[in-house]
């Protein structure tokens, strides 16, 4: 077909005369998938085991927030600085699907793409022990912005290359081991780094320090990329101009009402993360925010998203992701409402575990979820536009936070986001599950056959 690129291969001796070059070209994928499962999946688990480490630390609601309330003594400027890395991600995730859904390989573009956010994280480690008071806070700021604009096109990037590599049926329980084995590291790098770098004041500034271990080990975690197989695609589109997919986008949305209400109540969840800079803020007008406590907060947050990501997986693995992102929405209000209670330490790391275990499971749902729609070819615009309308609420909402913050008191904020995650799960309830809707098309009722040697093997189509 012109435009489609097929792989050169000779058909095997089980191949009949009858399969088409679509059909072969099909099948050369998917067995290219099948044999490097296994040194792909250990691939894809040690660049989460290093690699996501300094990304948690920096999206955690715990350092970063309370770094640039140090430096500013604003909480409506931490909400603003904050949401320039999200308004990042949100403007570059459509542009980052039209570099990537016209190629037959991704994965030079995500080396690539993977050190220059790295850079960011060095950026903010080094502007942190160079720079101070004002200076300081505007060069946090261009670092973030910086760090959101490639992480849009890194997330868009890597969650398609992980739907070619990840069979579904597998996907759920190597994502949890993944977000496991990585949690775990954050949270000991978390600790560590809140106990003994920011209460020490390491290197004359333990955020710096923080950030700088952040910076190691997620670039020793991107070196395990190098290690993985992809599959070169024989189905991908023709390149084609950013305004011109652009205008193509509400075609898409029209196509599939199911996935318009997944990414209205996903942008509704992100909406509702105005609180989370807020966080350990607010738990700081209850008890001492010291650099010991700041670790033991972290390390909480991190290790419930960790320890809980295995029960996401395999959830998800059974009952499909759609029930995990109606569960972890309603942990997160549950937790949430806990924190606003809570008044004593113990109380606070309740919360704080609620809250991780429910941010672990809605971005486990929510990156997969959205694999689940469409076909392939459409797979990179489906993410971009679903990252967008969650990124663009997720920076207005740290600045409408700050704003409420500034003026009112802390419970106005966290009711808000309580009564947007409400009405984001109202919406998730009429969403019919994917899994659901294609084994209707698949196999329709009354109608009995034997599974093509393609159809048998196919997981995710």
């Amino acid at each position: 077909m012109t435009g489609e690129r097929t792989p050169e291969r000779v058909a095997g001796p089980d191949e009949g005369p009858d399969l088409s070059a679509h059909e072969q070209a099909e099948r050369c994928y998917l067995q290219h998938v099948d044999q490097h499962l296994p040194r792909n999946a250990r691939a894809y688990l040690a660049h989460g085991m290093l690699g996501m480490t300094g990304f948690r630390l920096v999206t955690a609601p715990t350092f970063v927030p309370a770094y640039l309330y140090l430096l500013s003594g604003s909480k409506l400027t931490v909400g603003i600085v904050l949401s320039a890395q999200y308004a990042g991600m949100a403007a570059s995730s459509i542009w980052g699907a039209t570099l990537i859904e016209h190629r037959p390989r991704v994965l030079p573009l995500i080396y690539l793409v993977g050190w220059l956010v790295r850079a960011q994280i060095l950026g903010l480690a080094l502007s942190a022990l160079w720079l101070s008071g004002e200076a300081a806070l505007v060069a946090a700021g261009i670092f973030l912005l910086l760090f959101g604009l490639l992480n849009g096109v890194q997330n868009v990037s890597f969650n398609y290359l992980t739907s070619k590599i990840i069979p579904l049926a597998r996907r759920g329980r190597l994502t949890a081991l993944r977000n496991f084995c990585g949690g775990l590291t954050a949270a000991a790098v978390a600790w560590l780094g809140g106990r003994y770098l920011v209460g020490n004041q390491v290197l004359g500034n333990g955020y710096a320090a923080t950030f700088l271990a952040a910076f190691v080990l997620t670039s020793i975690g991107i070196s395990a990329l190098t290690q993985m197989r992809e599959p070169t695609l024989h189905d991908v589109r023709l390149p084609a101009g950013f305004l011109r997919r652009l205008a193509e986008v509400p075609a898409l949305l029209r196509a599939d009402r199911d996935f318009v209400r997944f990414f209205v109540a996903r942008a509704l969840v992100a909406s509702g993360m105005m609180a989370m800079p807020f966080y350990a803020i607010y738990a700081g007008t209850h008890i001492d925010l010291s650099g010991a406590v700041l670790g033991y907060m972290s390390l909480a947050y991190l290790l419930a998203q960790t320890t809980s990501s295995l029960a996401w997986g395999r959830i998800a693995d059974r009952h499909g992701y759609r029930l995990v992102f109606l569960a972890s929405i309603a942990l997160w209000v549950a937790a949430t409402l806990l924190l606003l209670c809570g008044t004593t330490l113990p109380g606070v790391l309740l919360a704080f575990c609620g809250l991780g275990a429910a941010f672990g499971g809605f971005f486990i749902s929510a990156d997969n979820l959205v694999m689940e729609f469409g076909s392939r070819k459409d797979r990179p615009m489906l993410l971009a536009v679903s990252d967008t309308a969650t990124y663009a609420m997720m920076a207005i909402g740290p600045v409408c936070g700050g704003l409420l913050a500034q003026g009112v008191r802390f419970w106005v904020v966290f009711a808000l986001a309580i009564v947007v995650k409400c009405a984001a799960f109202v919406l998730a309830l009429r969403i019919v599950d994917p899994r659901r809707r294609r084994a209707a098309l698949e196999h329709p009722p009354g109608l009995h056959r034997h599974p093509t040697p393609i159809q048998s093997r196919r997981t995710d189509p």
